[in-house]
């Protein structure tokens, strides 16, 4: 627990802060991420939004050696998609776009999924039961509660609809840094784990897979693929552990009946 940064008052004030101005690149980018357009425009606009628009720093350049500002993912890519010129989103393409922002010294990270043209009924199913998936794991957050409580909703809810939960790959504390203590895992036993305290920040990000939830890197030492090339999808929030639940800080307006915080 010592690793774990609790957050004062002000540092939750430029947290949210932080957050809200991520919503708003999701809010200009449902206009953008559309047939034909490749993952480099993407990246660029993202930039561009976030450095002339919002006056704000996008977190993931040059973190650890990165080069663009978001990874994009797509089908079988689980995760950290690399932007390219070449690669163009095609009818029945299912997309994750992660993105971090950084306002005032704190970072927010958050993440969505696009569906582009007409996609496969099981797309579709993967999509939505992953993003309902983190919104049981989301739904367990309050002081008392454990991680553990948060992968074995999550667990429970993806292994119920037929799909496996990535091992790999886990959400994160955040704040100064991208990526603090605690893990958090996406599967899991309840009452294990770290305990929740009021002012922990953390991200709920689960991968989840249509068949096999094993992966493998790809040579560009960045990309995650499913070792069986079946789909994967991605969402992801920031959360704040309040004193009597979770505040969602990258909550996106149209999610708004959606969050019982």
């Amino acid at each position: 627990m010592s690793d774990i940064k609790i957050k004062s008052q002000e540092e939750i004030s430029l947290m949210r802060e932080s957050g809200q101005l991520l919503a708003k690149v999701f809010g200009a980018l449902d206009e953008v991420v559309q047939l034909g357009i490749t993952t480099m425009e993407i990246n660029d606009f993202v930039e561009d939004y976030i450095v002339i628009t919002l006056n704000a720093r996008p977190a993931s350049k040059g973190q650890y050696g990165y080069q663009y500002v978001l990874n994009s993912s797509i089908n079988e890519v689980v995760c950290h998609g690399v932007p390219s010129h070449h690669k163009k989103l095609r009818n029945g393409d299912i997309v994750n776009i992660d993105i971090t922002l950084e306002k005032n010294g704190y970072i927010a990270d958050s993440s969505k999924m696009y569906e582009i043209g007409s996609c496969s009924p099981i797309a579709k199913k993967l999509v939505a039961v992953t993003y309902e998936a983190m919104w049981k794991g989301i739904a367990c957050i309050k002081p008392g509660a454990t991680t553990g409580d948060i992968g074995h909703a999550i667990q429970s809810y993806s292994e119920l609809n037929g799909f496996s939960v990535v091992r790999e790959y886990c959400g994160h504390g955040i704040g100064q840094e991208m990526h603090e203590a605690p893990q958090i895992l996406h599967f899991g036993a309840p009452n294990s784990g770290i305990t929740l305290e009021p002012g922990m920040t953390f991200t709920v990000e689960p991968m989840i897979n249509q068949g096999s939830y094993k992966t493998k890197q790809k040579k560009d030492g960045w990309t995650v693929i499913t070792r069986d090339k079946k789909l994967s999808a991605q969402w992801e929030h920031t959360i704040l552990v309040t004193s009597d639940g979770y505040e969602v800080l990258t909550l996106r307006p149209e999610e708004k009946c959606l969050d019982g915080s």
